[in-house]
């Protein structure tokens, strides 16, 4: 046999296997049997008691059944809602937005104002004459260029010295 011909037959053994199912066996797994996900849960419809049929009243078999009501605790709350509450995150408000200065929220307006006004002079047609099309474009660059020198480089201050440690 030469090795394109037992090349060729191990491809015929992929292809045929592709649609085979996987024999699955504890020792093939790299992890314990215990790690192993669950299967997902039986679903099935609960109607309500009163047979009005106005809709599931859950879809999952690990619900309460529909002719046994769910108890109410000393709180007045359900008794499945402590633990839904139980991994709920509530992030703090976010602090409020730093104030603008005037010069950056000219220069804000400039960079989108420029091309805002050259779009729809495009879209409705309008006749630009040369002052009009360098006013946009000069606004854009020069409101580009104002946020570029006011953002500054953002290293440390300028006192600290010779030895500025390990700067990232």
């Amino acid at each position: 046999m030469t090795p394109q011909s037992d090349e060729d037959e191990v491809w015929r053994q992929i292809v045929a296997s592709y649609n085979a199912p996987a024999e699955h066996t504890s020792a093939d797994q790299p992890w314990p049997d215990s790690e192993n996900l669950p299967s997902a849960p039986t679903r099935r419809v609960l109607r309500r008691p009163d047979g009005d049929g106005q809709g599931p009243l859950s879809d999952f078999a690990d619900d309460p059944p529909a002719d046994e009501p769910a108890r109410d605790d000393d709180e007045g709350k359900p008794a499945g809602a402590e633990g839904e509450d139980e991994g709920h995150y509530e992030p703090p408000p976010p602090p409020p937005l730093p104030k603008a200065d005037p010069s950056t929220k000219i220069a804000w307006a400039a960079l989108f104002g420029g091309p805002a006004y050259l779009l729809l002079a495009a879209m409705f047609g309008w006749q630009l004459h040369g002052w009009a099309l360098f006013a946009a474009v000069a606004a854009f660059i020069g409101g580009f260029v104002a946020l570029v020198v006011r953002m500054g480089d953002g290293g440390p201050p300028n006192d600290s010295g010779w030895d500025d440690g390990a700067v990232l």
